[in-house]
């Protein structure tokens, strides 16, 4: 198991650690490649502000329009939100 270390803007860390975001979109780079189920996140949106996530499910995408299209916004980000917004 592997801890991995990401920054959040304080909206969206803020909807991930109240559980109104559950999924979490990032590029498929070098860093996100080493990620496996079972590893850890810790997500910070600052220094004094962090919390740790297991990682259960690991889905890859073309697009993030291709991802948008599966699912609701409401596991994206907020409901409040729109996809055009996100």
């Amino acid at each position: 198991m592997t801890t991995h270390e990401m920054n959040l803007q304080p909206k969206y860390y803020d909807f991930i650690k109240d559980g109104t975001k559950r999924i979490e979109l990032r590029l498929y780079d070098e860093k996100r490649a080493k990620i496996q189920l079972g590893d850890h996140i810790e997500f910070s949106k600052d220094e004094n502000n962090k919390f740790t996530a297991e990682i259960i499910g690991l889905l890859r995408y073309q697009s993030f329009a291709d991802l948008f299209e599966d699912f609701d916004i409401s596991l994206l980000a907020d409901a409040s939100m729109t996809k055009a917004e996100f």
